[in-house]
């Protein structure tokens, strides 16, 4: 039974040093912004966004930003039965890994999630945080158990992302994609869904929703205003696009008022 001891969020903190020590828990790190320096056994490792760690029980370890350059990273920690295996390979083998992750989005927004619950006071928390760690752990998992990644499919998955991120409130035919890449448009489909968990169209749609979420609490566009904007020139349209991804109306979520509210989008 896995049992979680404390959930921590490092915003930027100055100086931030951990003491070298043997430690008495396990470990997971996602490092969300900027690189962070750890030493583990000994090892030097330099942990960048979008990296994940998992450092097992009575590893020495000791860590630090690394100079003029502090970080962003959520940090778990936890126990589980000695001696009984848990079915999570790298828990059980009791060994330190590192890895980039795929999906990198909705597990930090999984982190996120765990990070709040931990911290607030509303009724069956302890349930909720467990099945969110239990959650992360088989993500973890079941990434593992992926063949790697060639660095031609990583290049031609991470040239379509940068083309959606940078124009996403714009029309995005797949067609178009695929000629970034000179690629059939069901290749291009089949590998950014490999590489990323979903199809670039979903992609831009997560995007736009995301954006829409921001604007809707943070501007005071109308929810029309803010449709045209994202490129849905069929309010309904937008209506319909956003409940799919977020699982609530605009005027759910603004009701609602969290940010933290967007796990359904990236599930």
């Amino acid at each position: 039974m896995i049992q979680i001891l404390s959930v921590h969020f490092d915003h930027y903190i100055p100086h931030w040093r951990t003491q070298p020590e043997a430690i008495g828990y396990n470990v997971m790190v996602l490092v969300t912004e900027g690189k962070v320096r750890y030493q583990i056994n000994g090892e030097d490792i330099v942990a960048e966004q979008g990296d994940f760690l998992y450092i097992p029980q009575s590893t020495h370890r000791c860590g630090e930003n690394l100079p003029g350059s502090p970080h962003q990273k959520y940090t778990v920690l936890f126990t589980f039965e000695p001696g009984r295996n848990t079915g999570i390979p790298f828990l059980d083998q009791r060994r330190f890994l590192r890895f980039r992750l795929a999906n990198f989005q909705y597990a930090q927004r999984r982190f996120e999630r765990l990070y709040e619950e931990m911290r607030g006071s509303e009724s069956f928390r302890s349930v909720i945080c467990l099945g969110i760690a239990q959650e992360l752990l088989g993500i973890l998992s079941r990434e593992l158990e992926k063949p790697e990644m060639t660095p031609i499919k990583m290049q031609y998955a991470q040239i379509v992302r940068h083309y959606v991120l940078e124009h996403y409130r714009e029309p995005i035919e797949i067609e178009q994609l695929a000629r970034l890449i000179h690629r059939s448009p069901n290749y291009t489909t089949a590998l950014f869904k490999e590489v990323f968990g979903h199809p670039p169209i979903r992609y831009m749609h997560q995007l736009r929703v995301l954006e829409a979420c921001n604007l809707l609490l943070n501007s005071d566009m109308t929810i029309a205003g803010i449709s045209q904007y994202l490129g849905y020139y069929d309010s309904s349209y937008f209506f319909r696009i956003f409940k799919k991804y977020s699982a609530m109306t605009p005027a759910e979520f603004v009701a609602r008022g969290r940010q933290s509210e967007l796990n359904p989008i990236f599930s």
